[in-house]
């Protein structure tokens, strides 16, 4: 069990660097342990904040096909980025697509890694 968070940490810190290095309105501070800071703390404004801003803007999700919680995870980014000095996002807009960045990339990555588990455990 402590195998896999540290696996989903990982995950989340390669998905926030490539976020960055792909944006250039997102701008990371530091280097591997910084990056490492910001997946820590982007993971728990997600498991603090992420579930109640989901549930207020379910209606709205619901109406968009579930376009609008990519604004969600936008403004969870944001709010990542307001609670450290080492993480900057020049608009909105931005925080929305890093937010698609890494919410695609940690998708991919934990296809991949579900893929190699199983692969050697038979």
């Amino acid at each position: 069990m402590l195998a896999r968070l540290f696996l989903n940490w990982l995950i989340l810190a390669v998905a926030v660097g490539i976020a960055a290095a792909a944006l250039p309105g997102i701008e990371v501070h530091g280097g591997v342990a910084t990056i490492l800071w910001i997946a820590l703390l982007f993971g728990l404004v997600n498991l603090l904040l992420g579930p109640i801003l989901h549930l207020l803007a379910l209606p709205i999700t619901a109406l968009t096909l579930g376009l609008f919680a990519l604004v969600v995870n936008g403004a969870l980014l944001a709010i990542t980025a307001g609670l450290s000095s080492k993480l900057d996002i020049s608009n909105f807009g931005e925080a929305i697509l890093g937010a698609l960045i890494i919410s695609v990339v940690v998708a991919v990555l934990h296809l991949i890694s579900r893929t190699q588990l199983t692969t050697t455990r038979k």
